[in-house]
């Protein structure tokens, strides 16, 4: 199976590793980092591991193309599909005035803006997956991009995000295309995830030179009552 077939266990098992928990039949990121977790594979044991990794009151999403199996114990709280782009084309050198890297020092303000505008599952340490870039506008962190999954060859561009003071001026798009710079820079292929219904987020990324890729399958889960 192709590793962007299933990213999050791909992560898991590679590249992030350190900031996931489990062992070698199911493993998620650590409850502060995201909320994305995989079994290796849909063998009875590795389903009970999975459940085993979800606690009273708590959340995971699984993304991948394969059939989702739910464990016995849990049960799905949303469904939905979703898609995969790929980078197809070097992006058109974007216009970095303004563009920063954000540090840990910005993580407070990296998880208010996140919580305001929910570009997916972010937390108070989300930004400890990797590169993160943004742009302020009069003193305020007015958008941000980064990067999140990652396994050899490829990294996923995430967290992009503006404030609603702040939007329709282009900052998301320079920071989602130098975001994808950065990452084919580094030697790997960009990919990212949106709603299969959000068509403005997918025409974005097209016109960036993301191409579809796969159909996904996603699924929030939780303790079944």
């Amino acid at each position: 199976m192709d590793d962007l077939d299933v990213p999050v266990r791909a992560s898991l098992w590679s590249d992030q590793a350190d900031l996931s928990e489990g062992n070698d039949l199911a493993r998620r990121y650590r409850p502060d980092v995201n909320l994305f977790a995989s079994a290796r594979g849909d063998s009875t044991a590795a389903l009970e591991a999975l459940a085993g990794l979800v606690g009273p009151g708590e959340q995971v999403f699984m993304l991948q193309v394969p059939e989702i199996v739910v464990p016995d114990g849990l049960a799905v709280e949303l469904a939905a599909p979703g898609v995969q782009m790929v980078l197809a084309r070097p992006v058109d050198a974007p216009d970095r005035s303004g563009i920063e890297v954000l540090t840990a020092a910005d993580a407070a303000g990296m998880h208010a803006l996140a919580t305001l505008t929910r570009p997916g599952p972010f937390l108070e340490r989300t930004h400890l997956m990797g590169r993160f870039l943004g742009v302020r506008i009069d003193g305020r962190l007015a958008a941000m991009a980064g990067v999140r999954m990652r396994f050899p060859g490829h990294v996923e561009v995430s967290g992009v995000c503006t404030h609603p003071d702040f939007r329709g001026r282009g900052v998301g798009r320079r920071l989602s295309a130098a975001i994808a710079e950065d990452i084919a820079a580094g030697g790997s292929t960009p990919f990212l995830h949106a709603w299969a219904s959000n068509e403005t987020a997918i025409s974005l990324y097209r016109s960036l030179g993301f191409e579809l890729r796969r159909e996904m399958n996603v699924a929030v889960l939780v303790r079944a009552e």
